[in-house]
């Protein structure tokens, strides 16, 4: 008797809304295909890599270097030399960049439709706006991110969505379904994490808030709230706010600045907050947004943060290593220097108190229709490819 298929779902069950990008059986084809090979590579390859440093590259260390490693740099520059990690990290690479291509080649056909598809959607409602005069920052500049040709902020044409677009189309490839039908399981894990505290917040301010996944559940948990959603990404906002106004969430504003210094009032909101992003700036931007966190926050407010966990004297040096890897071969230049932080110093040097400092953990809420109980299963075990498991490290502070 054969097993039930534990795969990945079918691309064409993740949730459907108008500015998704039109997708023939070809393109839905490709990401089924690259989310099942993600899915091979980290149950099946990802494995071999740990056997092959404990067995092979470890000791080899040891022999020439008469100790162990003694950080995850040494533990990444003599994984380098194995044929094991040589061939799983290539095939991991090559994996987000055809993801990058299928993408793009399925957005770029219908790049014109789509933006003004957007444009026609925004103009119905007051829930964009953007700065033509606002500047990049140039850590946002530094790097393709995630291998996205142009990252998040560069425009082909007027109106532009597609970098949004094929984020927002591709993400499935990535997660294969575990962050849920509208790849929003994280926002709904901090919805419920808010709701567990007693704290209903009234002004919501979501830093580096790309196409509104981690927002939109959030805004729509507490819709007597005021939203308010910031980027510096023109085609993500656009593409965001159409997105949200599909979704039928329209207590949720999408304005173009910078995290580091917005211009709100102070103290004009009760949860500020990031999701998976602040990795994506440079150390000192990120001082500059823990201060405007505290600058922005209401007394008796909340700031909350998600991200992978920080390299801590209790993390096995290999972890480190692997976690590292997106630093150096997925375009996350400021990843390794992020991860290293002391985050409770940081939270009190931008002027919060050290004793309301706290971490937690968060895992996406699944929808259990896309994501069968075997895969859930899977997903929950100890074995993971670290930095793609659909669980994040929180830490905040009350003000």
């Amino acid at each position: 008797m054969s097993k039930p298929f534990q795969g990945p779902p079918a691309w064409r069950r993740i949730g459907q809304h108008d500015m998704l990008p039109e997708a023939g059986h070809d393109d839905a084809a490709r990401f089924n295909f690259l989310a099942s090979l993600n899915k091979h590579l980290a149950g099946a390859v990802f494995p071999g890599v740990e056997a092959a440093y404990s067995r092979r590259v470890k000791p080899a260390f040891v022999q020439a270097q008469g100790r162990s490693p003694k950080n995850r740099h040494e533990v990444r520059r003599a994984l380098l030399g194995d044929p094991y990690f040589q061939a799983w990290s290539a095939l991991r690479r090559n994996a987000m960049e055809l993801r990058q291509q299928a993408g793009r080649a399925l957005v770029l056909r219908q790049i014109e439709p789509l933006a003004a598809k957007a444009a026609e959607i925004n103009r119905r409602g007051d829930n964009l706006e953007l700065d033509p005069d606002l500047a990049v920052p140039s850590y946002v500049r530094a790097a393709d991110n995630h291998c996205m040709p142009g990252s998040y902020y560069t425009e082909l044409i007027e109106g532009d969505v597609s970098p949004a677009a094929n984020y927002d189309c591709g993400l499935f490839v990535t997660t294969g379904g575990a962050m849920g039908r509208y790849s929003d399981g994280g926002g709904q894990a901090v919805a419920r994490y808010l709701e567990k505290q007693g704290f209903r917040p009234q002004r919501v301010l979501d830093l580096g808030c790309g196409v509104g996944h981690t927002i939109v559940p959030i805004a729509a948990a507490f819709p007597e709230a005021e939203v308010v959603a910031v980027d510096v990404a023109a085609p993500m906002l656009r593409y965001a706010a159409a997105r949200a106004h599909l979704l039928g969430v329209d207590n949720l504003r999408f304005i173009q600045k910078n995290a580091e210094s917005t211009g709100f009032p102070d103290q004009s909101f009760d949860l500020v907050m990031t999701a998976i992003f602040l990795h994506e700036t440079s150390t000192k931007a990120i001082k500059r947004i823990m201060a405007e966190c505290f600058r922005l926050l209401r007394p008796g407010g909340l700031t909350l943060h998600l991200e992978q966990p920080q390299y801590t004297e209790e993390m096995d040096l290999y972890e480190q290593a692997m976690r590292d890897w997106d630093c150096y071969y997925n375009e996350e230049p400021f990843w390794s220097r992020m991860h290293e932080l002391d985050l409770r110093a940081l939270m009190a040097e931008a002027g919060f108190d050290a004793g309301a400092y706290f971490e937690t953990g968060v895992e996406a809420v699944v929808d259990a229709e896309l994501f069968p109980p075997a895969a859930e299963a899977e997903r929950d075990s100890e074995q993971e490819d670290y930095g793609r498991k659909p669980s994040w490290h929180a830490f905040g502070c009350w003000k």
